[in-house]
């Protein structure tokens, strides 16, 4: 077994105890303390803070080009150090070895196609009225960036955020995940070790409240990037908007899978149940909601739930394991409790619906049917292995379905009709629509939401430019 390693505040290109008391990190597998992080106290946050300040001025001024190659060289070091860093994301996270792995080697991709981009973050020249004008458009790092980053993919969601901001020539303070902070971890040595210069990059744990009230006012912050649920980045975006700091939130999620009567339904089942179960359904864009149509429903259900009960459960480090546990006991027993509530208002449960053992947050991957739309978890995102699968007669009230909800991240639909494809598009309300495929989370797409699920993109050309100014220099000559 990988031995797990205690984890450190990095401020400054240095690694560091925080001035608190230090945090223990649970194996959600065992509930067992299999290691300790730093708490930043006040003092580590201004240390933060005056380095990050005192970089930018440099780090915006080095070259496109050298950040691509040391950008470059990051993502190099995630390859080589691949097995390694999965192991450790499994042991503290949960999700199986081969999802953890599939995460830090997209993470790799994700700084080379942001590094790449760091060579692309072009102006323009505009036509001037008159023959002795020359208009400029520069696009200018916005300075230095406050990061809040989830533990449901520990490496997948500070990447995208990092990335951005050191292509852009912005430097950041990272506040990673406690529940995960080994994996923060590697990824911002990997960053030291490509020669990201020291101050450029900072990485802080701490009481999330405290660390975000006093980062997101402070003068030297210029943009703040949050990942996590809508209540609490409401709550941010309404200090950020006092403050006026520009933000990028991607929030919460309840996405719906129409699957219409034309559709290939094996594909469905697989491609669905896949994305329902990955990472224990702990995953902001994963399938919620489940319409199918009246002429396939029985087919579909029966058959997504004989491949719901084949999914093995156990330690994500286990051979042929292919769900983990939930990520600490508060995400089993919110499953107990949305289950519950729906069968007591009329759904079927068609299998699952429990907890497994009574060591670890084990939980039986889980299928409700006939849920009514009074139950809770129609209404609030369960962030867990608990599927529902109601079924629908027409397009009309299948798009009705989908958008009832203000959430509007990701959406799904399977159908063979191009003329129903072409519908979707202009119908469904979200920021993400993906036809028979899951095509989401890509480096070069947009990734973000519409309604309550946030605004910005942290992915795709749009996700760097939120983190540039853009200035007009007109001069006559």
């Amino acid at each position: 077994m990988t031995k797990y390693s205690d984890t450190q505040l990095y401020i400054d290109g240095q690694w560091r105890d925080g001035s608190e008391t230090r945090i223990p990190v649970l194996n959600p597998a065992t509930g067992e303390t299999i290691g300790t992080l730093a708490h930043a106290g006040r003092k580590d946050l201004d240390d933060a803070l005056a380095a990050a300040d005192r970089a930018f001025h440099k780090w915006k001024r080095t070259s496109a080009m050298e950040r691509s190659q040391i950008m470059r060289r990051a993502a190099a070091l995630i390859r080589e150090r691949a097995d390694a860093i999965a192991t450790a994301m499994t042991m503290e996270q949960g999700k199986v070895f081969a999802e953890a792995r599939v995460e830090t080697l997209g993470g790799a991709d994700t700084i080379e196609w942001f590094a790449e981009e760091a060579r692309r973050t072009y102006g323009r020249i505009v036509p001037a009225r008159a023959a002795n004008i020359t208009q400029l458009v520069f696009k200018e790092p916005v300075g230095p960036v406050a990061a809040f980053t989830p533990w449901n993919f520990p490496i997948n969601q500070a990447v995208r955020k990092v990335s951005a901001a050191l292509a852009a020539g912005c430097t950041v303070i990272l506040k990673g995940p406690e529940e995960t902070p080994a994996s923060c971890a590697a990824l911002v040595q990997a960053y030291a070790d490509a020669g990201v210069p020291a101050g450029v990059v900072n990485l802080v744990f701490g009481v999330p409240s405290e660390v975000s009230s006093y980062l997101i006012p402070h003068p030297v912050i210029k943009k703040i990037s949050f990942t996590g649920s809508t209540a609490i980045g409401k709550q941010l975006a309404a200090l950020a908007g006092s403050h006026m700091k520009r933000v990028t939130m991607e929030l919460g999620g309840h996405a719906p899978a129409i699957v219409f009567g034309d559709a290939d339904v094996g594909l469905a089942v697989k491609l669905l149940a896949g994305a329902k179960f990955r990472n224990a359904g702990q995953v902001c864009i994963a399938p919620t909601r489940f319409i199918v149509h009246d002429s396939i429903y029985d087919r579909f259900v029966d058959d997504f739930v004989a491949t719901t009960e084949k999914i093995k459960v156990g330690d994500g480090l286990s051979d042929g394991v292919r769900m983990g546990p939930l990520a600490n006991s508060r995400r089993v027993e919110a499953m107990e409790a949305l289950t519950a509530d729906a069968t007591a208002k009329g759904a079927k449960l068609r299998t699952g619906g429990e907890r497994i053992g009574n060591r670890g947050n084990f939980f039986k991957p889980t299928v409700l049917t006939d849920v009514p739309l009074s139950a809770r978890m129609m209404n609030e995102e369960p962030f867990g292995p608990v599927a529902a699968i109601n079924r629908f007669s027409d397009y009309d009230s299948a798009v009705k379905e989908a958008n009832r909800l203000p959430y509007g991240l990701a959406s799904y639909a399977y159908t063979k009709a191009a003329k129903t494809i072409s519908d979707l598009g202009r119908d469904i309300e979200s920021g993400m629509l993906s036809v028979n495929h899951h095509g989401l989370g890509l480096a070069e797409v947009p990734f973000g939401g519409i309604k309550d699920s946030g605004y910005g993109s942290e992915g795709g050309s749009e996700a760097v430019e939120a983190y540039l100014n853009t200035k007009v220099v007109s001069q006559a000559v």
